[in-house]
């Protein structure tokens, strides 16, 4: 009995050192980037400075990790700053840190899940609901830009069609997927045509097809489409096929006002999509307009 007392007291404490140390690591994952404010002295002649926001939006088990880079870069070359960080949980809600207001020049609003680890996107998708609702609401935001990477714009794209009262409300200026799964059921091996559409299996990308059937967006949006091809592959970043990328384009069909820019960066795989310096420099430019070489 006392040895079975002493395993039980050791597993015990074996338990609570991983919990704790487990909610260690988390906390530091969901940190947030800093913010650093953009001055009106570090303006630069290259680029356009608009009261817009840019909302960040990480993948499966993202965190501040996936866009840290992107927002530092952006930051020291004045390009834009981070003003807010927005917690979006399963269990308490939204909570948030800093201030957006009108006066802010390219504002960057950090998304970050405290659990996404789910075996579908679907749960980020009603949470993602809650929270684009909520910035509408609480911050009156009419007009933004959207940076997804991954799961993160296979949620974006269900959320904002799930709710019409978005679509409404808050209109899409330029929206930059990275390595963005439209279509799931699809394998690596085929090549983009139309007619795949109508081979599709997957549930949730033929309810999105009936979804953006009825939108018809009455002013003038983009949507860039980021796609990597890892080393010794010439179809996919090493997790996302290009095909169930670019079934996006089948999306689109029959949207004039929408429009459509897609690319390929070799040798490049699915988290590289958004830390590589060429890549950062391409979002920035269809973005924020930049002139000239940077």
């Amino acid at each position: 009995m006392v040895i079975i007392k002493k395993l039980i007291k050791i597993i015990l404490v074996l338990l609570i050192a991983l919990i704790v140390v487990g909610s260690g690591i988390q906390l530091f994952l969901l940190r947030g980037t800093p913010g650093k404010a953009l001055k009106q002295a570090d303006y630069r002649q290259d680029v356009n400075y608009r009261s817009t926001p840019t909302i960040l939006i990480p993948g499966w088990g993202g965190n501040t990790i996936t866009y840290n880079k992107l927002i530092n870069y952006y930051q020291d070359h004045h390009f834009a700053q981070k003003v807010l960080t927005v917690w979006v949980s399963p269990w308490d809600g939204i909570r948030v840190a800093g201030h957006l207001n009108a006066g802010q020049k390219n504002p960057l609003i950090q998304v970050l899940y405290d659990w996404n680890y789910d075996q579908t996107f679907r749960p980020q998708v009603k949470q993602l609901g809650k929270f684009l609702a909520y910035l509408q609401s609480n911050y009156h935001l009419h007009r933004v830009n959207i940076i997804a990477h991954s799961y993160g714009g296979t949620e974006f794209m269900h959320a904002y069609m799930d709710s019409p009262t978005l679509q409404q409300r808050m209109h899409l200026n330029k929206v930059v997927f990275l390595g963005v799964p439209v279509e799931e059921s699809l394998v690596s091996r085929l090549h983009y045509r139309y007619h795949l559409i109508n081979h599709s299996h997957d549930k949730n990308f033929i309810r999105l097809r009936r979804q953006m059937l009825d939108w018809q967006p009455d002013y003038q949006l983009a949507i860039y489409n980021i796609m990597g091809t890892k080393q010794g592959s010439t179809r996919t970043d090493g997790e996302v096929p290009h095909i169930q990328s670019e079934m996006l384009m089948s999306l689109l069909a029959g949207h004039p006002t929408i429009n459509y820019h897609q690319k390929n960066y070799t040798n490049t795989t699915h988290s590289q999509l958004h830390d590589r310096t060429i890549i950062l420099d391409y979002i920035a430019k269809q973005l924020w307009q930049t002139k000239g070489d940077y």
